[in-house]
């Protein structure tokens, strides 16, 4: 089986195209801010779970998991800064929030089936 073939790698890849399309129209002084750091955290869960999905072990998979985790977690928080900030409006904050918990459970549930 190959990472594309995963739930959780297929919804966080969804997630990451719907935060370029949001960030795109963020003003232009947040190019380096606010912008580049959702960009960075949501393709830091994507990346987090292939690399971990590529190593040799359960545990280290489980290692990379949490830190997709973690990333998450970073997006949420980002979500709720753009959308107080009027960055993006509550309709696609509250679908996007959304996308992130379920991401954060997929990714609970799978660390749970390796351990």
């Amino acid at each position: 089986m190959k990472v594309q073939n995963l739930k959780v790698w297929q919804s966080t890849r969804k997630l990451t195209k719907e935060i370029y399309k949001i960030t795109k129209d963020f003003p232009e002084n947040e190019q380096f801010g606010l912008s580049s750091q959702i960009r960075r955290a949501t393709i830091s869960i994507m990346s987090n779970i292939a690399e971990g999905y590529d190593r040799a072990s359960k545990k280290e998979f489980i290692q990379f998991l949490t830190i997709a985790r973690g990333s998450v977690t970073e997006v949420q928080t980002q979500l709720v800064i753009s959308n107080d900030v009027g960055y993006i409006d509550d309709s696609d904050y509250k679908r996007m929030f959304n996308q992130t918990i379920e991401i954060h459970k997929m990714i609970n549930g799978l660390i749970k089936s390796l351990q």
